[in-house]
Formats: structure tokens, C-alpha cells, sequence
């Protein structure tokens, strides 16, 4: 299977035939988005988010609205093959995440596999513990789940109040040291930073017992684990800390490495390659696309939907 540069190739070729030109990008990867479906006999939808090549952009995160994507990738699919779901995203909102994965699960049963060839972080691997099983590379990453209010770490933001409380306590000249710091969070912080952290505890530690350890005894045990490491702030030391294929083995997520069939690794990683050129060298920042070639497609200047194309 074609590799980065290869890729570029095959797309260059193609711009220069007349009935291809611009939708270059969009017929190789719907080619290979095909020949991954042939090959696994699953449903494929991936979900990929521009935060690497266009960061700064508005709406690269997972939210709500990205229910409307896959609402149209999940149209006149058979959902009795289950689902691939391709996810390389930075994470986002915890309301969307789980939305979308009570919306797939009940299209598909819960046959749903996470597919990570590269890197899906907080709400991305909130939903990637929702599936059966992980697909992870050797590069691919997962990242901790605690949540983040106004950029500021929920678990951070509590146990610098309660520092605060037991210095203040001893030595209440502290108070002038602190109250700087401490001005600067509102009214109810503290409370939403403790309901955030117990929100997507709640639904991670749900979803790998009763989806990924379902069949399995001591699912309960495995998924509080899981839940445990994935939140865990002292240990992660930093939201964006990236957790690899060993890691998330470690902790008890049910992993399957991509390398153990070359074919298959081949075509994921040429699909992976394809989105990512796509991301680099358009104005697209968010794509959400199925088999078929039926993409939710957003851009810096518009949105736009578009039907499945093969070059003749």
C-alpha cells in the first residue's frame, strides 16, 4: 500500500486528469476508505479534526454539532456489520462525546471498534473506551481523561483550593499569598470542577464495564482501573500527556495492535495518510465521512456535504 509520498503521487496524477482535477484528494480516499471496508467486511466511519496542521480555528473539538455528521455517515449503512469508527481528534465537549457514542451504540448495537492511527486525547478517548476494542499503532497515542473548565485542569484547580485551605490554616497570612490566585475563579468553580471530574468518570467507568468488559467477569474491577489511571492528574502530570499502545495496555484497555496484520495496517495507515493531506492542503479542518464516500465536511469558510465519487 502507498505510503506518504506515494500518496502525494497518486493525487498529483490524478489532478491532471480532466474529470478528476480538484476532487483529486477526495477519489483516492474514498479508494482506499473502500479497500479498508473490503478488507475488515465493517462498517468505516472516520472522524478527523484539523487540530495538527490548523490549530487556533474555531471548532476543531468534538461537539454537538458533529452529531449532524455522523447522523449523515450512518445513513443507508447495514448495521449489521457493526462499525469501525476512525478517530483522530484533541477531544472536546463531554456532553457531545457522550451523545454521539449513545447515538452509535444503538445504530449498531454496540458493535462499534476504535481505530487510532494516530491520536484521539480526552473526549476522543472517551469514546474510543466506549467501543469494544481499541485498534492502536505503535505511534498511536490516547491521552488522560480529566477534564478541563476554561482551560483550567478540574483536578488541579481543586487541590490547589485545598493547598490553599490547609496553608491558610496554619498560617493565616497566607491569606494575602492566596487571595491573588484565588480571586480569579468564580463563584461555583470549585463545584463544577468537581462535577466535571465525576461526570467523565462515571461515563468512562460505565461504558468499558458494560461495553469493552461486558462479557467478561470482573468487569467492574477492570473498568474502575481503567478510570483510575486515565484520570489520575498526579500520574499524568499533564492533560496532554500521551499515553502509547504499552501504557494503555498496562492499565487493562482492551488494545489490538494494528502491525499484527500488515494488510490491514497498510490500509489503515494509507487511509490516515489520505485525511491527513486532505487537512494539509485544503480548507477543510473537520471531516467526518463514511465507506460509501458520504462526507460532513467543514471548512474555514463554509460547511458542505458531499456524495460518494470514484474516478471512471
Amino acid at each position: 500500500m502507498p505510503n506518504w509520498n506515494e500518496v502525494l503521487n497518486e493525487v498529483a496524477q490524478l489532478q491532471n486528469r480532466p474529470d478528476v482535477g480538484a476532487k483529486a484528494l477526495d477519489f483516492v480516499r474514498h479508494k482506499y476508505l473502500d479497500l479498508l471496508h473490503k478488507k475488515t467486511q465493517r462498517n468505516i466511519i472516520a472522524y478527523y479534526s484539523g487540530f495538527l496542521s490548523k490549530p487556533g480555528i474555531a471548532q476543531l473539538e468534538l461537539n454537538d454539532e458533529d452529531k449532524n455528521g455522523f447522523m449523515g455517515a450512518v445513513h443507508k449503512l447495514d448495521k449489521t456489520k457493526g462499525l469501525d469508527l476512525i478517530l483522530h481528534t484533541p477531544g472536546g465537549s463531554i456532553a457531545a462525546a457522550q451523545s454521539i457514542v449513545n447515538y452509535l451504540q444503538k445504530m449498531f448495537k454496540s458493535d462499534i471498534r476504535a481505530v487510532v492511527p494516530q491520536i484521539a486525547m480526552s473526549a476522543g478517548t472517551m469514546v474510543a473506551c466506549s467501543c469494544r476494542t481499541i485498534l492502536m499503532a505503535e505511534h498511536s497515542n490516547l491521552g488522560p481523561i480529566d477534564p478541563q473548565l476554561r482551560g483550567i485542569p478540574a483536578y488541579g484547580a481543586i487541590a490547589e483550593f485545598k493547598k490553599a485551605f490547609s496553608e491558610i490554616k496554619k498560617d493565616a497570612a497566607k491569606v494575602r499569598v492566596w487571595e491573588p490566585i484565588l480571586s480569579q475563579y468564580r463563584p461555583t468553580f470549585l463545584g463544577q470542577c468537581q462535577n466535571a471530574i465525576k461526570w467523565s468518570n462515571d461515563f468512562v467507568q460505565e461504558q468499558s464495564e458494560k461495553v469493552m468488559f461486558s462479557k467478561e467477569s470482573g468487569a467492574k474491577i477492570k473498568a474502575k482501573k481503567i478510570t483510575q489511571r486515565l484520570s489520575h492528574y498526579e500520574k499524568n502530570k499533564a492533560h496532554d500527556r500521551h499515553l502509547h499502545l504499552e501504557d494503555c495496555k498496562a492499565i487493562g484497555l482492551k488494545i489490538e495492535r494494528i502491525e499484527d496484520d500488515p494488510d490491514l495496517q497498510d490500509l489503515v495507515m494509507t487511509v490516515h495518510h489520505c485525511y491527513m493531506h486532505t487537512l494539509m492542503n485544503t480548507s477543510a479542518f473537520k471531516i467526518i465521512e463514511n465507506h460509501l464516500g458520504t462526507a460532513f465536511v467543514k471548512l474555514n469558510v463554509a460547511m458542505s456535504f458531499t456524495a460518494p465519487a470514484q474516478p471512471a
